[in-house]
């Protein structure tokens, strides 16, 4: 890329970079890549919630925009009917996954999720725009991010579609990389990257990093530290399961569990596993404390805890699987996500913990 001139972000991504190197953020590989980079031609405003929850919008005209642009920070980039519904993530995340992809000269990789196009940016810049393929569902997105990549002297292939179906234009890939929230691996990724590539998605609440074998599976482990990206939806969605209220009849019982239980980073994580297509919400007191939570899914399945009293209605029993999964996850001495792994064949995802001869069980039957 030609830097631009009078670059006014400059000085500030020489600086990032220096702090995320300093913090073991950053390696060797990708240094040039961040330092060359404008975020801020890609990310030319952002949506930040004032005091009252309102989405305002923040751009070069605004007092510390190019100090969040520059920042280690996660930047909201679309708001949909007051919904978040894409984002620049945060860079460290960005650059331990591009690590954890391990690409080589010459490799092909596809992109999952363009959104501003900051990550295509410094994939291109690493290998080269010919050899970068991104797609993303949103139509005014790629409309976007293909003019701004190109602004910054990028001109990788941006695609609209459906990422869970892929790229077939660039394939075989070396590599794949997701940028949004999965729940298993998609087929066609496995059909679409060569043998011995290499696959980096979120997963649930964690980053796999899975490699393709002969056999027409990807198998690999989850990487430490969290994942926190939006999760895929299809085109004109915002990947959000739409609460449809209370029930008005529920079965009541007395919980071992406690709503609190289940806050450690890593049971959540479990949780994400065995409890797809879940969404929650915590309630507070008047004071902001925690009080309960309820958990709600597509087919109306519904829960509510508080005081260890369960209230549930609909098809599945949602708190009857939590019970099981924190009972299983606490008598396995509370593992971390980097001793889960994942075995996914074009028929399946499943999910193991230490070997995939251990299989997490299924938490619903």
């Amino acid at each position: 890329m030609t830097v631009l001139d009078g670059d006014p972000g400059r000085e500030l991504r020489m600086s990032l970079a220096r702090s995320l190197l300093d913090s073991g953020d950053l390696s060797a590989e990708w240094r040039s890549a961040v330092e060359m980079v404008p975020r801020h031609v890609l990310v030319p405003f952002f949506y930040r919630q004032d005091g009252t929850g309102k989405w305002c919008q923040i751009s070069s005209e605004d007092p510390g925009f190019f100090a969040a642009v520059y920042s280690d920070t996660a930047l909201t980039t679309q708001v949909t009917d007051g919904i978040p519904t894409s984002s620049s993530s945060q860079p460290s995340l960005m650059l331990h996954m591009l690590d954890a992809l391990d690409v080589q000269d010459g490799n092909r990789v596809l992109e999952i999720a363009t959104g501003a196009g900051y990550n295509a940016a410094l994939l291109s810049e690493r290998l080269g725009s010919d050899r970068v393929y991104t797609v993303e569902v949103d139509r005014e997105l790629v409309r976007d991010a293909r003019d701004r990549l190109v602004n910054c002297g990028y001109n990788p292939v941006v695609v609209t579609g459906d990422g869970r179906k892929g790229l077939t234009e660039g394939a075989p890939y070396d590599r794949l990389i997701a940028t949004c929230g999965f729940t298993s691996v998609p087929p066609a990724w496995i059909q679409q990257v060569r043998p011995g590539g290499i696959i980096v998605c979120p997963l649930g609440r964690g980053n796999a990093r899975l490699v393709v074998g002969h056999d027409e599976r990807a198998e690999g482990r989850f990487l430490p530290g969290g994942s926190y990206f939006m999760g895929v939806r299809s085109e004109g969605g915002n990947g959000r399961i739409p609460y449809s209220g209370d029930p008005a009849e529920v079965t009541m019982r007395q919980t071992h569990v406690d709503y609190l239980d289940v806050e450690d980073d890593g049971m959540w994580f479990a949780l994400s596993l065995v409890l797809p297509e879940i969404a929650w919400a915590h309630e507070t007191g008047a004071d902001g404390a925690r009080t309960g939570c309820r958990l709600w899914a597509c087919d109306g399945s519904w829960a509510r805890v508080q005081d260890r009293e369960v209230r549930q209605a609909g098809p599945r029993p949602l708190w009857n699987a939590v019970e099981r999964a924190y009972g299983w996850w606490n008598s396995r001495g509370r593992p971390e996500r980097e001793r889960f792994g994942v075995t996914a064949t074009e028929s399946s995802t499943r999910w193991w913990l230490d070997s995939p001869g251990t299989p997490v069980p299924d938490m619903e039957s």
